[in-house]
């Protein structure tokens, strides 16, 4: 039975869709079976590895309950590494889901069909930037929820949102959640900013916090519009090890079999940054 982590937070621009592309391709990497969800009407993380955004093609018609989610499962070119593309409708899902009983449950029960076929080691599902309909239904759906923080003082307070919110869908159909990790993005060592930031979150969060931070890297901004994952594009970039590392501490995490990991990750040391410091983009 594969693990459900929903990849969220509300504010835009901090990596999250950079984190289930990269993170995803580096299980995928450990020989894992990995699935990822988007279900962003935007659909950087499909355009992200090099999918189409096609009509029909995504999980809207299955939160209907009017498809089947599995029969949207695509391939990518990457090994062990499945999608469920998005589209532009999914932003009437917004509309639509709340006019039934069960629009919190939706994308649970479409998801419970591929848990139970146990075909997937891990699934991610990346959310909107918002915490609407999708993301809760993400929430309801979940075993835990990974959050990228962008390493700037704005991030503690989109934090304590997100907090209230797995708090919320705890009393509301689904008991089980838990906050897997606070993950620190756009990590830049040369700043005092980035560091005291760092410093603070954990200072809060304590072990809640991923050891791994990702930097801020020219290759892992890049990486998106060539339609492929890091590791494939620049597998010696720093950003590329930083994410295989991050898969390493995330299977400890989940209490998975850690034996298939890659034997040449190396450890990302907080503060390498590689080429100019650009914004990861697409989430």
């Amino acid at each position: 039975m594969g693990h459900i982590i929903a990849v969220a937070n509300q504010k835009g621009g901090v990596g999250k869709t950079t984190t289930s592309i990269n993170l995803a391709a580096a299980l995928a990497a450990q020989g894992r079976p990995v699935l990822l969800v988007d279900i962003d009407p935007q659909g950087n993380a499909t355009s992200g590895l090099g999918g189409a955004k096609l009509e029909g093609g995504s999980a809207y018609g299955a939160l209907l309950g009017e498809e089947l989610l599995a029969d949207k499962v695509r391939a990518t070119d990457f090994s062990n590494l499945y999608i469920i593309p998005s589209e532009v409708d999914l932003c009437g899902a917004e509309i639509e889901l709340p006019q039934g009983a069960d629009f919190l449950m939706r994308l649970r029960l479409a998801l419970e069909p591929l848990r139970e076929a146990d075909g997937y080691d891990v699934v991610l599902v990346d959310c909107p930037p918002s915490t609407g309909i999708l993301t809760l239904n993400a929430f309801v759906a979940a075993d835990a929820v990974l959050v990228p923080l962008q390493c700037e003082y704005y991030a503690l307070e989109g934090m304590t949102m997100i907090q209230g919110l797995v708090q919320k869908v705890r009393g509301a159909g689904n008991p089980e959640l838990e906050l897997l990790g606070i993950l620190m993005t756009m990590f830049d060592g040369r700043t005092r900013l980035s560091q005291q930031v760092l410093e603070e979150v954990r200072e809060h969060f304590g072990e809640r916090v991923f050891d791994t931070t990702i930097p801020r890297t020219t290759r892992l901004a890049e990486a998106p519009s060539h339609g492929k994952p890091v590791r494939e594009y620049a597998p010696h970039n720093s950003g590329a090890a930083a994410y295989d590392v991050l898969a390493v501490e995330l299977v400890r995490r989940l209490g998975l079999d850690v034996e298939t990991a890659p034997e040449d990750v190396v450890v990302h040391q907080p503060g390498a940054v590689d080429g100019s410091p650009l914004a990861q983009e697409g989430g």
